[in-house]
């Protein structure tokens, strides 16, 4: 079926492309006048060469034939051949009889003519659907160009008609339009052999104009092309800046849109890309644009996530804000910076007021930072069992109602997310979860090895997680949410060898209560005071000199912050701080951490089973003694003091073990410093850490 009526075909001179038939016409007409033209006013004798006339009758021909040719139509001695190779070349010929004088004047005056034949033809090939709104609007001007063109040879026609025109005479009165046909021919050109679109059409007009600085004329003409061509370009422009829409049928617009990409992926995916991928900027963007691309891009951006929030809201146009027009005063520059401020405002405050971003932030701080920690101590008492188990055997289910009893039985159950807390139970080490973060592999090294334990418990892997839904998933994002999880870890693994060695030092004290020196209690208990110290020093740098201060710093450019992007930043960049000052992204010192925690860990167990079972022997032994208190107490007394001898021969292989844990510990502990020192020149918070667990710089 034919997509244009059948007179498009048939009658070619409707088109523009009567010069492809006109040869075969020719010939099959005996070879005497062109199809629709007529030499009957100069008599029936032209079938003879032109040169058989003499030189004022072959001037009047000439004329005829030129205007003829001036729209397109060849004449009786003027004829169009089309080059063999190019679709848009075109070159007129005279008869060879012609005088030499008028050949010559005719020929200056055929780039005009064959100018009109490619602007003619761009102007029928570009008004296609397929090639664009840009060269629909530009093809339009050409079109409204060509009639005034057309115009005028209709007036010289009429004076020829007048007998009041003379070859130099059109030559004097195509002068004016010489010039402007030439810098459009040379456009219309480039845009057909390289195919050009939307803004790259844009481009080289506004790039031709430039470079016509010294023709006023043909510079004011390039200037109205780019003018009426970019007015659909604004269009689009508008529906993107005013409504987040983009609406743009034939891919001309500078920002393209990935929907495979949704707002789902930032709450599951660690490298979810939407925020940055959804909408991108093309490579061709319009000359006039490019110092805005950014702002324009960003804008439509937060208009989408209003309109995914269910807010349709769109910025208040009136007519003086219309995106319709370009020029050289640059409003359109105007209108997008009010559109961008207007966008970015309603975001922030939607995101802050209606969906409570700091709130949220707070509850995070407070559960994964373990800002308010008391549910914690709850929940590591009631979960200690499980928790014990190797993280295959672990029920998750069972450790998330008792993580939600410990909320409910706590100060936590006042905060309105702590129902967004879930437990989650990892399968690797924290130093493994690191290496596997393809944004941190760099940080952390390439050549660092991470070796798995052969055996851990849930105290290694546990860590909890947090339900944000959109659109607070682009600042707390999987990504960020991780990156929490990963702080959690380090803490809670402290607090576990926190706990572990003041169970231990209770037990020292209830030996102490026995007056049990004589044994290896007071070996241990030095070295329990040491260990404690160290780990108590650990938490005090991570809480107090890492994460406070900072986010302190993070809360008060949240305050001040214009944009969502802004917000996204300045949160991103808290956390990647804090998992540098943290000393997640050293594996060196992650490692030596973690050696000394798992000493300390060994020691605290060590401890508990061998000063308790000496307690308890104790204990036996007066188990009979009926005495009054005060007797009983003086007897036992004494006989830990006459058993002394004998107790601490026993016990000296409990004494040699824990002095190995302490020659162990003080040989790693002392092995930190001049980690601590190298690396606190280019790392200043590691001058910190090493005033507080090495004691170094500060009062004992």
């Amino acid at each position: 079926m034919d997509l244009t009526p059948r007179w498009n075909v048939d009658r070619p001179f409707l088109t523009g492309r009567f010069h492809q038939v006109f040869e075969s016409t020719k010939s099959i007409d005996g070879g005497g006048e062109a199809i629709g033209f007529s030499m009957s006013s100069f008599g029936s004798g032209l079938d003879n060469a032109i040169g058989y006339y003499n030189a004022a009758t072959q001037e009047l021909i000439v004329i005829d034939d030129l205007l003829s040719a001036m729209v397109g139509i060849e004449g009786q001695y003027i004829s169009v051949k089309r080059g063999s190779r190019k679709e848009d070349a075109f070159s007129f010929q005279v008869d060879a009889s012609m005088d030499l004088t008028l050949q010559e004047c005719a020929k200056r005056i055929f780039p005009l003519c064959e100018n009109y034949l490619l602007i003619n033809q761009f102007v029928e090939s570009r008004s296609q659907f397929k090639t664009g709104v840009v060269n629909h609007a530009f093809a339009a001007a050409l079109r409204t160009l060509l009639l005034d063109y057309e115009a005028m040879v209709a007036q010289l026609e009429h004076q020829f008609r007048l007998r009041r025109l003379s070859i130099q005479g059109l030559w004097f009165y195509c002068q004016p339009m010489m010039g402007s046909m030439q810098a459009l021919a040379i456009i219309i050109k480039k845009v057909s052999s390289r195919n050009l679109i939307g803004s790259a059409v844009l481009n080289l007009l506004q790039s031709q104009a430039k470079a016509m600085a010294g023709d006023h004329v043909v510079r004011s003409l390039l200037e109205k092309m780019t003018q009426c061509a970019s007015t659909a370009y604004l269009r689009i422009l508008e529906r993107w800046v005013y409504e987040g829409v983009i609406d743009d049928p034939y891919g001309e617009f500078f920002i393209s849109e990935n929907k495979s990409l949704q707002k789902e992926s930032l709450s599951q995916d660690y490298d979810a890309k939407y925020w940055k991928q959804r909408y991108s900027l093309k490579d061709d963007i319009p000359i006039f644009l490019a110092s805005s691309a950014g702002t324009i891009l960003t804008t439509g951006k937060y208009l989408n996530v209003m309109r995914e929030c269910g807010h349709n809201i769109q910025v208040p146009v009136v007519e003086s804000s219309k995106l319709m027009s370009y020029g050289s005063n640059h409003h359109y520059l105007e209108c997008v910076k009010v559109a961008y401020e207007f966008a970015s405002g309603e975001l922030l405050n939607l995101i802050e007021e209606k969906y409570d971003l700091m709130g949220k932030l707070k509850s995070i701080k407070h559960y994964l930072l373990l800002d308010q920690g008391d549910f914690l101590v709850h929940f590591m008492d009631i979960a200690r069992e499980e928790l014990m188990k190797k993280p295959d055997h672990i029920s998750v289910e069972k450790l998330q109602s008792l993580l939600d009893l410990a909320l409910r039985t706590t100060c936590a159950a006042a905060d309105p997310c702590h129902e967004d807390l879930t437990c989650y139970v990892e399968r690797t080490t924290l130093l493994k979860r690191l290496s596997t973060l393809k944004d941190l592999e760099k940080t952390l090294g390439e050549n660092i090895t991470f070796e798995e334990p052969v055996s851990i418990t849930g105290l290694e892997t546990f860590t909890l997680s947090f339900k944000v839904h959109w659109p607070l998933s682009l600042v707390i994002s999987r990504k960020a949410l991780t990156k929490y999880q990963l702080i959690f870890r380090l803490l809670f693994h402290c607090k576990h060898v926190n706990r572990q060695l003041c169970a231990a030092w209770q037990v020292h004290q209830g030996a102490r209560k026995l007056d049990m020196q004589g044994i290896a209690v007071s070996v241990s208990s030095l070295l329990c005071r040491n260990m404690l110290k160290f780990i108590n020093s650990l938490l005090h740098y991570l809480t107090f000199e890492v994460l406070e201060p900072n986010w302190h710093i993070m809360h008060n450019r949240l305050q001040s912050a214009k944009s969502i992007d802004e917000v996204i930043q300045c949160h991103d960049f808290f956390l990647d701080k804090c998992l540098r000052e943290c000393l997640l992204l050293s594996p060196v010192l992650v490692k030596k951490m973690e050696k000394l925690q798992s000493i300390c860990l060994q020691y605290a167990a060590a401890a508990q089973r061998l000063i308790t079972s000496s307690i308890d022997s104790a204990r036996e032994g007066s188990s009979t003694d009926f005495s009054p208190g005060i007797e009983r107490y003086n007897k036992l007394k004494l006989r830990i003091r006459s058993q002394k001898g004998s107790m601490v021969s026993e016990n000296s292989a409990i004494i040699d073990a824990i002095l190995n844990f302490e020659r162990e510990f003080t040989a790693e502990l002392q092995s930190l410093g001049p980690i601590l020192s190298s690396s606190s020149r280019a790392e200043p918070y590691l001058t910190h850490l090493a005033q507080w667990i090495l004691g170094e710089g500060r009062e004992q």
